[in-house]
């Protein structure tokens, strides 16, 4: 691969051992009743009242207090938004809306990105903020020199919501590249934790939609840096040129590398899908692309995706030679129809990047590597070190590659990754199947069992989805997945599948992303 760029509960869990974060309910207050309303017939020398509302988003964002919420009329407003004010626990949030029961839209068709980073909302050093319920699109540039994005938060800070708005056609259109893999740059909605001292924490982007985006060398929809504490739940990312959901650490984004790395967070049941590098100016013909990419983050919960149509589905990798991609968990999680494999871990080349301690427990593969790039369902790159694979239905493409393996043990006696309790199949037959694990090959399944000492709980067998053609992967009541999963225990497998249904039945499990009642 060439070089890639890249609520529910309030309560706090424990998963893999580790503290996730937690939301204080009780340390936020009720919402002020102050309004001001912002209307594209308005004048900024009006009050703000929904009578006589102003003209500029931007000046209703300078005037807010904490407590204040900024309605947008129905309009299309030719604005950017700077937001510079804060909320606080006691009086409540500062909130950017569209007037309820109304659509505000927030274009940039009218205007030039200027040289350097700019977005249509930019959100610096703050703390209780919410913008929720926009429309923020039509943000263009060809100039190398621009990164145009939708929404972005920067600098430090807490409690920082991004709610249920749709960022479409940020587009970075230069062609220019630096080096192959890198061009120029551009983003969706993208939190940079910069602040070597202050982390931003309590962040939580819920129900987005982030699509037909082109970001060159950069993603959909990413927290990379100095982030301590967040949430990416609910969004829909699709139909865009580069990686879709992206964790990231390692870059140099936050002065102090002991923080300089995305941490605690929860990306929980997003839809990812038609996302490919291929045509994308910075990438040409190859497909680098992810749905969920984690590249040096470390203690994060993947869990109750659907990930279809994608370069890569799920990659927990590390690009840098400083640090790894660590303590992840990636659970009941549903990934088919990738152009490249469904999951891949490990460093980036023989240089750089290691995945450790990694969890990958019942999720369901179906027919990835659709581009037949022979790696298969599961790619397993350079430098791992104590992974997990289990509980996991794949059911190999056409290509016929179960497992790929790019290298070898790190450490003697030291695992790359441990596989058990997986449902493998491949329709022309387990001998037709192709198995490699530590630069090895195998050619039937026996062999590799028998050569690795893994996945002696595994079968080779139908899973009997209902009706995998109509992408129902749901098992039938004589699945060999039923009740065939290793109980690991709530904190490694979590509590619900993906339907949001109990996970363990009479202290069994089945394997793959579905529980059957």
């Amino acid at each position: 691969m060439l070089w890639r760029n890249h609520l529910r509960s309030a309560n706090s869990f424990l998963a893999n051992g580790f503290l996730i974060f937690a939301f204080s309910a009780a340390c936020m207050a009720a919402q002020a009743n102050s309004n001001l309303y912002v209307s594209t017939n308005g004048n900024d020398s009006n009050p703000g009242t929904i009578e006589q509302p102003l003209e500029t988003i931007q000046h209703a964002a300078d005037i807010a207090k904490p407590g204040d919420t900024v309605s947008l009329r129905a309009g299309t407003y030719c604005q950017r938004l700077a937001v510079k004010v804060s909320g606080n626990a006691q009086q409540g949030f500062i909130t950017f809306q569209s007037q309820p029961g109304e659509h505000a839209v927030l274009d940039g068709g009218c205007m030039t990105p200027p040289e350097g980073e700019s977005s249509m909302v930019e959100m610096k050093n703050v703390s209780f903020v919410r913008v929720q319920g926009l429309e923020i699109s039509n943000y263009r540039t060809s100039d190398f020199r621009s990164v145009p994005g939708g929404i972005r938060v920067f600098g430090g800070g807490s409690h920082i919501e991004i709610l249920h708005n749709d960022v479409h056609h940020i587009e970075q259109n230069s062609a220019r590249q630096l080096r192959p893999g890198s061009g120029a740059n551009g983003f969706g909605i993208s939190v940079y934790g910069t602040d070597a001292k202050t982390p931003i924490s309590d962040l939580v982007i819920d129900g987005n939609d982030v699509h037909h985006l082109k970001t060159g060398s950069s993603e959909s929809l990413v927290v990379n840096g100095n982030v301590a504490g967040f949430r990416i739940t609910k969004n829909s990312v699709h139909d865009n040129n580069n990686i879709g959901i992206d964790v990231i650490g390692f870059e140099h984004t936050a002065p102090d590398p002991a923080v300089d790395r995305a941490r605690d967070g929860v990306v929980s049941e997003n839809l990812v899908y038609s996302i490919t590098s291929r045509g994308n100016p910075a990438y040409g013909d190859t497909a680098d692309s992810d749905g969920i990419y984690v590249d040096g983050g470390t203690r994060i919960l993947i869990e109750r995706n659907i990930i279809h149509d994608t370069d890569f589905g799920i990659e927990l990798a590390s690009e840098h030679r400083v640090g790894s991609t660590s303590h992840i968990i990636a659970r009941n999680n549903l990934i088919y129809s990738c152009h490249a494999p469904g999951f891949s871990i490990g460093g980036y080349d023989l240089k750089r990047g290691i995945t450790e301690d990694a969890v990958i427990v019942d999720n369901t593969l179906y027919h990835n590597d659709t581009w037949k790039t022979g790696e298969g369902e599961f790619l397993m790159q350079f430098y791992m070190r104590n992974n997990v694979f289990k509980n996991n239905i794949v059911y190999v493409g056409e290509h016929g590659r179960v497992l790929s393996s790019k290298s070898g043990r790190m450490e003697p006696n030291t695992p790359t990754v441990t596989l058990d309790h997986n449902i493998y199949y491949f329709p022309a037959g387990a001998k037709a199947a192709k198995w490699t694990f530590d630069q090895k090959d195998f050619f039937t399944f026996e062999d590799y069992v028998s050569a690795t000492g893994n996945d002696k709980d595994s079968k080779f067998a139908d899973p009997r989805f209902v009706d995998a053609s109509a992408n129902n992967f749901h098992l039938q009541p004589d699945s060999p997945a039923r009740n065939g999963g290793d109980d690991l225990g709530t904190q490694m497998t979590g509590d619900q599948d993906l339907d949001g249904q109990p996970r363990l039945r009479e202290k069994k499990i089945d394997i793959g992303c579905y529980e059957t009642p």
